[in-house]
């Protein structure tokens, strides 16, 4: 049983000068949180599968004093728009694209966890010049394991079909080392997302890398992560649910001259886990300390 204190999304919150709102990115609805404002380089912090921006919002405060920070839902998440097609990474990567030219940015700053990495990685590999420095946090897209899928497909789907209490709070703890990070107020915050209206739909296509035909064609090659030209950090966990502390060595010894980071007592969302830690490890990195 564990003995930390009540938290909730607003009182992580509650000190920082923030805003929320929309920008309309190309054909993209995008919701964003942001914290720092335009005098300072862009800083894009990308969420992962069924996420949303709220998983960075003990992050925000640390990295908008250096940067213009948007924490944004992607496309087919959170309250972003919910295209009804199958969700590949190229539709993330255009996402991206559009937002940087609607906020009229040539180059920024990427942080991704999970898919967010996954997308990170790609965008690095193939867009090098629209990418300053990246952090691949806990990423998906280099393995594909069966069992890994298969849990998350049915967790994803079952909180989907049935946004009960329960489920979703099944859901988030799969993301955590300690269950008791999972807070009423997180999993009625990730709840109300999954009673929209199009969330079934919208979950049925950010699911469609879950399938491993899709998902093969989809993976981050070993030659588009040697072919990474931006300084890196790679950062996972000792308690990583996707896989094992291995796997981010084989990822930063591919990248060349990338930094490996590894925190301990963490699961799939060490950002939140530990914001401190994460706060100091991704800051020293993204501002070359």
């Amino acid at each position: 049983m564990s003995n930390r204190s009540y938290t909730s999304v607003w009182s992580d919150l509650r000190e920082v000068e923030f805003s929320q709102g929309f920008l309309q990115a190309g054909p993209y609805r995008t919701r964003y949180l942001r914290a720092g404002d335009e005098s300072k380089p862009t800083l894009l912090m990308l969420h992962g599968i069924t996420g949303h921006a709220e998983a960075y919002v003990r992050n925000l405060a640390a990295h908008g004093e250096h940067f213009n920070t948007y924490a944004i839902d992607f496309v087919g998440h959170g309250y972003s728009a919910k295209p009804r097609h199958p969700l590949e990474i190229e539709h993330y990567i255009d996402q991206l694209q559009h937002v940087l030219d609607t906020l009229g940015v040539e180059r920024a700053y990427l942080t991704g966890e999970s898919l967010g990495g996954w997308v990170t990685a790609k965008m690095a590999a193939h867009h090098p010049d629209r990418v300053e420095r990246i952090a691949l946090n806990t990423m998906g897209g280099t393995m594909a394991n069966p069992q890994v899928m298969e849990r998350l497909y049915t967790l994803s789907m079952a909180a989907a079909k049935d946004p009960s209490w329960e489920r979703v709070k099944a859901r988030l703890e799969w993301l955590m080392a300690d269950p008791a990070m999972v807070t009423d107020d997180l999993i009625r915050t990730r709840q109300a997302i999954f009673e929209q209206p199009d969330w079934l739909a919208a979950c049925t296509a950010n699911m469609a890398l879950q399938d491993l035909e899709i998902r093969r064609r989809n993976m981050v090659t070993d030659e588009e992560l040697a072919s990474i030209k931006a300084p890196a950090l790679v950062l996972w966990t000792t308690k990583d649910p996707s896989g094992p502390v291995a796997e981010a060595e084989r990822i930063a010894s591919l990248i060349p001259g990338s930094a490996l980071a590894i925190m301990d007592n963490c699961g799939h969302w060490p950002q939140y886990e530990d914001a401190e830690t994460f706060n100091r490890i991704h800051l020293d990195f993204l501002l070359g300390r």
